[in-house]
């Protein structure tokens, strides 16, 4: 939560400051700092985990400790290898970007931060495998609150200036608090061996799918962004970048959990199909019911949100935003039934199924925003979940023999329903009708949802053990 308010707070204020150019150069930099790390942190902070936490359940000492030394020399790797990519690719991302200016030596200096997070993914994920999570939360509320106080302060006094180093500052402020964090419990030992460097390439391997796939994705993202820069301006990325982020960074907070709960579990039935079935069925289920009356939530409060979270002049935002929003219905059925591919271990065809989803995005948007302008990027993200969710549910079922539930067809139609019917009213309707008809729909959505989750006794004392242990 103090991230997502870290977050909203550093976009209000470049939007007033700044206006839809800041964002979109923020936007261009951003996307290409994460593009530049997925390609090149060789997925450590993902592999690492497993290994290294099984060292810590036996309670081997000895290997946790080389464990620990094997990290942190991939890691370094990793930042080294961060460092020189950005140097090398930064005039080509600098012409390809941009027709004006010489923004190659923003691209290059953001090898420092870069660098940075290689570093941070290393020893996040030490901290995640010996269950230091409440030091790692504290770390991660410390990054949030001084990376809101750096960008509010350069922001302020550089104006444009300020934005490539505070994106540097932000990285190193993080690393660093990471590396105090975990080198108090575990001291950087300097002793590193040629066995380090060969048993390492066994924790890249787990993780190699899934950064290469999140590397399709960034590079996607930054090529969009790129085609909107160049096609028509700051402004463009600046909007885009605004009705993405509110819909899929902040609504995407929900499948947070999924690759820290569900994905680990998954994995240790993976070979069951029965068991694997009724997992992820049960995940959409809970998922489709948990979101649902967030998003129509959503939808009713965007023409506030927007102006709240940015200026009144991303108000022509808010239709491609709304519409995006029932992307979100596809999303959650989805991405459960995607962690099949990963748990299974079957890289080739979760990257494969990753690239076709990122190519038919970039290609849905490039003639979404032909043709109907900032709005028709909304159109274009909703169909590419449209197909994305066709092709993965055609492919588990044909390679995984994964069956859904006809339950799962009924709870899904009728919350998509009030969610078309909320877009609907979202269009046409205005005032006191507009406000009335939406808050019918929230109490619809969110009534169906706790009455069914009720029925399914199981699932509800599922939630509440979940909440209460929380608490």
């Amino acid at each position: 939560m103090l991230t997502i308010l870290a977050n909203v707070v550093r976009n209000k204020a470049m939007a007033k400051l700044l206006g839809t150019p800041g964002v979109g150069l923020n936007s261009l930099l951003y996307s290409a700092q994460t593009f530049a790390s997925q390609c090149t942190n060789l997925g450590i902070s993902f592999g690492a985990v497993p290994r290294l936490s099984d060292c810590y359940e036996r309670g081997d000492e000895e290997q946790i400790v080389y464990n620990i030394q094997m990290i942190r020399l991939w890691s370094f790797i990793a930042a080294g290898l961060g460092f020189l990519f950005c140097l090398a690719v930064s005039p080509l991302l600098g012409d390809l970007t941009f027709t004006w200016g010489h923004f190659y030596r923003h691209y290059a200096a953001l090898g420092l931060s870069v660098a940075a997070m290689a570093i941070t993914g290393g020893e996040t994920a030490i901290l995640k495998a010996t269950r230091q999570l409440g030091k790692l939360a504290r770390v991660q509320a410390y990054t949030a609150m001084a990376s809101m106080a750096i960008t509010l302060l350069l922001l302020y006094l550089l104006s444009y200036s300020g934005i490539l180093p505070s994106i540097i500052l932000i990285a190193l402020f993080s690393a660093l608090a990471t590396i105090a964090c975990s080198y108090r419990r575990y001291p950087l030992r300097l002793h590193f061996t040629r066995k380090m460097l060969l048993d390492g390439i066994d924790i890249l391997r787990l993780g190699v799918a899934f950064v290469l796939a999140a590397a399709f994705g960034s590079g996607a993202e930054m090529f969009i962004r790129s085609f909107l820069n160049v096609d028509a301006g700051l402004d463009a990325v600046g909007l885009y970048n605004a009705g993405y982020m509110i819909v899929f960074t902040y609504a995407g907070m929900a499948f947070s959990a999924m690759e820290s709960d569900y994905f680990p579990r998954l994995s240790g039935i993976s070979n069951d199909i029965a068991a694997v079935n009724n997992m992820v069925n049960k995940q959409i289920e809970v998922t489709l019911f948990l979101l649902s009356p967030m998003l129509v939530t959503m939808l009713m409060f965007l023409p506030i949100l927007v102006p709240m979270l940015f200026s009144h002049e991303f108000q022509s935002v808010v239709g491609m935003a709304q519409v995006a929003v029932l992307a979100m219905y596809f999303k959650v059925l989805t991405l459960p039934v995607a962690y099949i591919t990963l748990a299974r271990k079957d890289a080739l065809s979760y990257l494969c199924l990753e690239a076709a989803y990122y190519v038919t995005l970039t290609l849905s948007v490039i003639v979404g925003f032909r043709f109907w302008g900032i709005f028709g990027t909304g159109l274009a993200i909703v169909v590419a979940h449209v197909l994305e969710f066709l092709t993965i549910y055609c492919f588990a079922c044909l390679r995984y023999s994964y069956r859904s539930t006809a339950a799962i067809g009924c709870y899904a139609g009728v919350q998509l329903a009030i969610g078309l019917a909320a877009y609907a009213v979202s269009r046409y309707a205005e005032g006191w009708v507009y406000w009335t008809a939406e808050a019918a729909l929230v109490i619809a959505s969110t009534a169906y949802s706790v009455y069914v989750l009720h029925q399914k006794t199981r699932l509800w004392e599922a939630l509440r053990r979940k909440f209460l242990k929380a608490d």
